[in-house]
């Protein structure tokens, strides 16, 4: 179980050239990438998306790739004839007009911009290839630690929410069948009033019966706590699984609040009405929190 939240860093090195990899990763619906990567390496670009979604299955993901090459092989150095001269013209014109000494120098002749130019060496890309790789799976395999530690301490919270919603589940199914026999009794004791204050020619028995079992019928919530039972069980064994889990869990977690808000339609009990609103408080602590699972 792993969050989708994290950071990783890998560098590796080869005969002087260097990748150091970047990767940062935050909340997201789907996987999202950006590669922040050298032009002259575009055509990497495929290749690193593909290693990455062979790591990361959901969030947006902001890849920074940075190259440096150390090695000899550092291309020619030349010296651009026609932007010196013009230096040297205008600097000994104004010098003469102005009474100057000309004490040009080669160090200071070195320093003009674009006087001395380095040529670019060519990089054999599919040489260069492995080593990036080699620097993704470093920054992965870090990234993928940290979102497994923060992975597995949601998992222990969601835990002990899920310990909460079952003792409130239980809490209410042993109120349950008290609710008809309460309702059943103040019905009766509602009616005798009536017959004691010469309002009701008679009890009908038949009639009342009728009224108890539609209330019971109405106000039943056995299957709703079977499925709440389920959902949690459910809930449990897919935390358990080794792969991306964070649809599933969100999905489990709208089905723990549907069964909530029915239990909470359908009760007619004040304690059962109490126990479902903290239910459905539980629940959303954890729809939040699911929103970060990968």
């Amino acid at each position: 179980m792993k969050s989708m939240t994290g950071f990783g860093r890998g560098e590796k090195e080869m005969d002087g050239h260097v990748f150091t990899v970047e990767i940062k990763t935050v909340n997201h619906r789907y996987l999202e990438s950006g590669i922040r990567l050298s032009r002259k390496f575009g055509a990497l670009e495929h290749h690193v998306r593909t290693i990455l979604k062979e790591k990361v299955a959901r969030g947006k993901a902001d890849v920074f790739i940075n190259y440096t090459n150390h090695s000899q092989e550092q291309g020619s150095i030349w010296l651009n004839e026609g932007k010196l001269e013009a230096y040297l013209t205008v600097l000994r014109e104004q010098g003469k007009a102005k009474g100057l000494e000309d004490d040009l120098k080669l160090s200071h002749i070195v320093q003009l911009p674009d006087v001395l130019q380095q040529e670019e060496e060519s990089e054999n890309i599919e040489e260069l290839k492995p080593l990036l790789a080699q620097a993704m799976e470093e920054a992965l395999d870090q990234l993928n630690q940290m979102r497994e530690k923060e992975g597995a301490h949601l998992k222990q919270d969601f835990e002990g929410k899920l310990d909460t919603l079952d003792v409130l589940r239980q809490e209410i199914a042993e109120r349950a069948p008290f609710v008809v026999q309460d309702y059943k009794e103040k019905l009766y004791g509602r009616m005798q009033e009536y017959l004691d204050q010469d309002k009701l020619p008679h009890l009908d028995e038949g009639r009342l019966e009728a009224e108890v079992t539609l209330f019971a019928d109405r106000c039943c919530i056995d299957e709703e706590l079977t499925r709440l039972a389920s959902h949690i069980r459910q809930y449990r064994q897919t935390m358990e699984k080794n792969e991306p889990i964070g649809r599933q869990l969100d999905f489990l977690t709208q089905e723990l609040n549907r069964e909530a808000n029915t239990i909470a339609s359908k009760s007619n009990d004040l304690e059962i009405t109490q126990h479902a609103l903290a239910m459905k408080n539980v629940i959303e602590k954890i729809r939040e929190q699911v929103q970060n699972i990968e």
